[in-house]
């Protein structure tokens, strides 16, 4: 049974409460927590205060140059540094991109590292990717990197079948002699836990981590070992009370407060397999783990990884709620570098679907009349945010023969850059919207009306416009 049921009385009001303290139009809707939630761990309640998000310094990483080339390709040398120019500047002066990794094992590989660091970016700062094998620690040295993520899978998929070790014991050991070959070289290993949330937690993860731990110990702080958390096949589950091994909170709190990995020294990368790959790197956040792994666009192995955009918004969304100020709302970020790295990724053959978000060409244009009547009145009633001041890119109508008076109106608007009282009214548009109509009613036009269409039209329609704004 249910509990009993609870009146509701009106809040009458002639005022609207647009709550703006969520949705402040100039950013990204907030993100905001008023109470902590309970997850149990080995049968124990275990509060976790997602308060905590605002003092902690989330960061994200990118692996577009690794994990993203996997997917297309690869990058030529001055793609991959114009895209690193690109990411230094999008992430901004504070360093809300804080690293990204390349291979080092081609002439292209070590040029373009050379390269991408002679721009002098403090951030992101430039890391390595080599396999577990202690040989391989020359590229690093030679390169001159600080840290190097290197892999480490452990499922027994990977141990047994992939990799052919004979025990668990044998894996590690191996794996944990490649960490010592990194600490000799006084180089940071990033160990990168592949197939984590397919593996035995108990049997091997966690022995595996508290000896990287111990080993971490007898070096510098600097050079401790990092840890990140692989979804190699996207079977991480966000939902409180989901069992280990796919359960992300409790894959972080195993790690984080039985292990004691710290919250800086853990990151989490996951594919989309599942579609489940951009709530759950930001669950990772939310959980203690301060780094998500991302690639432009979300493009990597197979399905790919957590979009590095939408990183970006859900980053601004969670720590931005501490000013609605524009400036102090961004962090530091020029979101307007996502809407140029779109172009340039289009221009080198990148596809990026028209209603991608964020970065497609149609991402925010509408064509639906009811739609288009309400962007006519106030933008905010189907604009997710401020898109022109944010990304350059006002919202837009696709006219079509659902658009109607308002569409058209809207469509003229933007064409002409009207604002205020100077916008045409759906009154003043019949010539233009009868035209519309015709191309579907008498020639039976299937396609959406382009732009270059339109504008002939207004030109035809509307001269004294065309003449004034135009010319």
């Amino acid at each position: 049974m249910g509990k009993a049921e609870k009146l509701h009385p009106l809040v009458d009001s002639e005022v609207p409460n647009l709550l703006e303290q969520i949705f402040p139009y100039s950013l990204p809707p907030l993100i905001r927590f008023d109470s902590p939630v309970i997850e149990y761990i080995d049968g124990e309640p275990v509060e976790f205060d997602f308060s905590s998000v605002k003092d902690r310094e989330l960061l994200i990483t990118d692996t577009t140059f690794r994990d993203g080339q996997q997917a297309r390709p690869p990058y030529t040398v001055d793609q991959m540094v114009r895209i690193f120019d690109l990411l230094s500047r999008l992430g901004g002066p504070n360093g809300v991109i804080r690293q990204t990794e390349f291979f080092l094992y081609t002439k292209n590989d070590r040029e373009t590292l050379d390269r991408c660091r002679a721009l002098g970016h403090k951030y992101p700062e430039c890391t390595g990717w080599i396999r577990a094998v202690k040989g391989d620690f020359r590229l690093v040295q030679e390169a001159g990197l600080k840290e190097t993520g290197m892999l480490t899978s452990c499922s027994d998929y990977h141990i047994f079948h992939k990799s052919k070790f004979r025990s668990r014991k044998e894996c590690m050991d191996k794996y944990c002699e490649v960490v010592d070959a990194a600490f000799e070289a006084g180089v940071r290993p990033r160990c990168h836990l592949e197939d984590l949330t397919r593996a035995d937690i108990d049997g091997f993860v966690l022995p595996f981590v508290d000896r990287l731990m111990e080993m971490s110990r007898q070096v510098p702080a600097r050079q401790s070992v990092k840890i990140r958390l692989c979804d190699t096949m996207g079977f991480g589950i966000s939902y409180p009370g989901a069992e280990l091994p796919r359960s992300i909170p409790k894959l972080i709190y195993k790690l984080n407060r039985e292990c004691g990995v710290p919250s800086d020294r853990l990151e989490w990368h996951g594919h989309n397999d599942f579609h489940k790959v951009h709530v759950n790197a930001a669950t990772a956040w939310l959980y203690g783990c301060d780094a998500v792994n991302t690639t432009i666009f979300g493009f990597g192995e197979r399905t790919g990884n957590p979009p590095l955009e939408g990183a970006i918004f859900e980053y601004i969304a969670l720590k931005g709620g501490l000013s609605t100020s524009l400036g102090a709302g961004l962090c530091g970020i020029d979101t307007m570098a996502i809407t140029e790295l779109a172009n340039y990724m289009r221009s080198i053959g990148l596809p990026i679907p028209d209603n991608y978000p964020f970065a497609g060409r149609a991402f925010n244009t509408t064509s639906a009349g009811i739609h288009a009547g309400g962007l006519r009145q106030d933008e905010r009633i189907y604009n997710v945010f401020d898109t022109e001041r944010l990304l350059g890119l006002p919202p837009r109508i696709a006219i079509t023969d659902k658009s109607g008076a308002d569409g058209v109106a809207h469509w003229l608007n933007e064409l002409f850059g009207l604002k205020g009282d100077e916008r045409i009214s759906k009154i003043k548009v019949h010539k233009l919207a009868r035209w519309v109509m015709d191309q579907y009613e008498q020639e039976g036009r299937l396609t959406a009306i382009s732009d270059q269409e339109l504008e002939a039209k207004a030109k035809e329609f509307y001269p004294d416009y065309w003449q004034k704004y135009k010319s």
